[in-house]
Parts: structure tokens; sequence; C-alpha cells
């Protein structure tokens, strides 16, 4: 199901990232205490009342030397592309200025659900301050505080009677659906309609759900599949060309509507540090993922360039230690069909459900194997586990005191299960419980 955007808009020093990270919350990433991969703020997910959803902060989008009203300007269209709903920050202790107005305008153009909020009323006493906004033309302006935590549940609430309707899953089960996302210009296209040129069935160009992605469904070697491709990567304007945050934004929307994810790589250009943002994303997410390399037509190879590469990427990418890694060519069609059984097994993988007894006996081996730690004295013990969810694998493991349970062994019984049971291409996720 693909979550609602939120996008936080306004003038620079109104408190846009204090109020991004204030919905946000405390929540702590998989890959962030992951070493090998940097994460981009500027976009996350967050909930409110038990519905997830995507929140943009644009004051984290850069535009260089771009002059002030054209930041402005520019990191509001942004998120007018992206989001569903738009929150509009605006300072109550200096009034409605001249800037808000040219936010307030660009707005307007929108035809996107606003609701205008005023920060920095920290006390009851300002809160008559705060009718000067109406003339903003956004209906009533809620009164929040950043830096205290107030009004944010009310402003939410009201977000929330804006969110679209939810989209229902139209595909069947069985079919297949994989994207490919990467940074700009590494061949993401020119691999879709190699593959596309290749098919002996192409059903149809359809639009799809998400605004701004097509889906193409199509079927090969008798398994159906669909194709999400993300078409606003190859949106115009100099706005989305000068930063390459946005790549990941756009990105976003493709992952959460995938089974497999492909992150494609140049391997002219090697690897760079967007690309490990994009791949954590998806990573997070819980997605399968293939890592392919592409334009390695162009490389000047000997027996021991590929191997080189795939040792950088498993150090660059040490969250992908699960990826599959495969090098094509779009341009020669190089390896292009080994991408569909590849695609097959993970996403079976990423499905897979394992009889409790089984998993219990790898658990209980790899404890014989190596003995659970101990902390002050007391040691933790691990009484059952069982797996609650597929897509990804999701295992509960019961235990005497869950704060015990390390990084380091969870890394390890993970590794024990990988072992035993085919987990390519998807992650898994181990949550340690206190048994009642």
């Amino acid at each position: 199901m693909v979550k609602p955007v939120v996008a936080i808009v306004g003038r620079p020093n109104v408190g846009k990232s204090t109020i991004f990270n204030r919905i946000v919350g405390e929540r702590v990433s998989i890959v962030e205490d992951i070493p090998g991969v940097t994460r981009d703020r500027i976009y996350n997910s967050a909930d409110w009342l038990g519905r997830d959803f995507n929140i943009i902060d644009t004051g984290g989008i850069d535009l260089g030397d771009e002059p002030f009203l054209a930041q402005i300007k520019a990191q509001a269209e942004i998120a007018i592309d992206e989001a569903d709903v738009i929150i509009f920050i605006t300072n109550g202790r200096e009034g409605v200025t001249d800037a808000d107005e040219q936010v307030a305008k660009i707005l307007y153009r929108s035809k996107k659900p606003i609701v205008l909020a005023i920060n920095k009323v920290d006390n009851p006493e300002m809160r008559d301050q705060i009718y000067d906004f109406y003339s903003l033309g956004f209906g009533e302006p809620f009164p929040i505080s950043g830096s205290h935590g107030l009004g944010l549940g009310d402003l939410l609430d009201e977000v929330f009677k804006k969110f679209p309707e939810l989209d229902e899953e139209e595909y069947d089960e069985n079919v297949i659906k994989f994207s490919l996302i990467g940074r700009p210009n590494v061949g993401k296209s020119s691999i879709l309609n190699a593959l596309l040129g290749e098919q002996r069935v192409i059903v149809s160009d359809i639009a799809g759900t998400t605004r701004d992605a097509i889906d193409t469904p199509y079927e090969y070697d008798g398994q159906e599949y669909v194709m999400i491709d993300t078409a606003g990567m190859r949106k115009r304007g100099k706005v989305y060309e000068s930063t390459e945050k946005y790549s990941v934004l756009r990105a976003m929307r493709a992952i959460e509507r995938s089974d497999v994810v492909l992150v494609v790589l140049n391997a002219e250009e090697g690897i760079r540090e967007q690309d490990k943002r994009i791949a954590g994303y998806a990573h997070e997410a819980g997605r399968g993922i293939l890592v392919v390399v592409n334009k390695w037509d162009a490389i000047e190879k000997d027996e021991k360039t590929m191997n080189a590469f795939i040792q950088d990427i498993r150090e660059q990418f040490l969250f992908l230690s699960y990826a599959p890694i495969v090098f094509v060519s779009a341009l020669t069609k190089q390896r292009l069909t080994n991408l569909f059984p590849m695609i097959n097994d993970i996403s079976n993988n990423h499905s897979l459900r394992v009889q409790s007894s089984l998993l219990n006996d790898v658990i209980m081996d790899a404890v014989a194997m190596n003995p659970s730690p101990m902390d002050k004295g007391k040691r933790l013990k691990i009484y059952y586990t069982t797996q609650v969810a597929v897509r990804p694998p999701t295992f509960v493991v019961f235990v005497n005191e869950p704060e015990m349970m390390h990084f380091s062994y969870e890394r390890f019984l993970e590794n024990r299960i990988r072992e035993a049971f085919p987990f390519d291409g998807t992650p898994i996720r181990l949550i340690a419980r206190q048994r009642k």
C-alpha cells in the first residue's frame, strides 16, 4: 500500500526542520545503525494514530547558489510535485512577511490541500497574534510550537482529513512488481527499454496508481510482471537537475509499490553516496533487492575486474550483504535475460515462510554453538522463535530480557537463519520480545 506524502513548506527560519523532527519522532532506522550508508534526512516515515505516512522537509533541499526567493520557489515546487498534503509553516513571532506571501502565491497554484501552521506560538498569550495569518487565504491557522511539541496533534488531525482515499492493490498476488531505482544517468530507462524490447508479450502501458509513475504489465516465460517506472526521474527543469536528493523522493514511491527493487549502479562512474542513500531506503522498506551494475561493456576488464567491483560493492553496501549482484549492459543486452530468473527467486524468498519446528532447531543449534551474551552476571535466554510475517520475512524471538539482545548477536542469529533457509535477496527482520 502506498503511503500518503506530506510536505513541510515555508520560508527559512520558521522551524521547518524542528517540526519535521518532532513529527518523525525518535524513529531509529534499520540502516542508520549499519556502517556503509549515509542517510538523507529530507524524507522519512512517520505515523499518527496508527496510519503511516511519508514526510518531506523541504528545508533540507539545498539548491546551492540560487537566490533567496528562487530557493523558496524551487523547494516549494518540489514539495508540490511530491505531496498529497502540504503543511505551510509560518513564524508567529514575526507575523506575516512578504516571503510568506510569496510562498502562499506558489501554493495557491498547486491545487493541493494546504494546512497553515503558525510556529513558535509557545504560550497562550501569543494566540491573539495568529489572526493576521487568515489574510494568507488558507482558512483556519493552527498555532503550534515545534520546540515544545504543542498543537501538533490538532495539526496532524487536520492533515489526515485531507489525505486521499487509500488505493486498493489492483494486481493479482501472483504478479511480481519490480522497479529500477538509482541516480540519474545510471541507465535505468535503457535497461527498461532493452527488457521490454525482448518481451514476447507486452500487455499495455497504463497509468499507475502513483502520480508520475507508469506501470507496464507484461509476461515473460509464463510469469506475469509489473514494471513500475519512475517517470518523474525524467522531469524537465533546472530544479530537479540541481539536487540529486530529488531522485530519492521519486524512488520512494516506486519502492513502496514493489516486491523486488533493482538498484542500478553505473560501472563507469563507480559507487557514489547517493547510490547508498537510495539503496538504503529500499533496504529499510523491507523490499527484495538485486544490485544491477550497468554499462559493464564500457569497462576495460581482466580476470580480476569483476571480483574487485563485487568486493567494492560489499564494502560500500555492508547493509546489502544478502543482495545478489549482476553485471549487465543495456546497450549490448549482455546478461539481461538473467534478470528475470533472479527476480523470480528473490520474490519467492521474500515471501518464504519457515516451519516453526525447523526454525527453532536452527536457533537452538546456533545458541549451542555460540552461547548468548551475559550482562552483569545475567545471561540472555532464548525460549522460542516464530515467523510472524513475510515480505520481508519477520521473526519474533521470545527472550527473558529483550534489551540484552545485542546487535552483534542478532546478526549472528540472522546469519545462521540465512545459512539454513534460502533468503538470498531479501532482508529479514528479527524482533526480540519478552516472554510473558
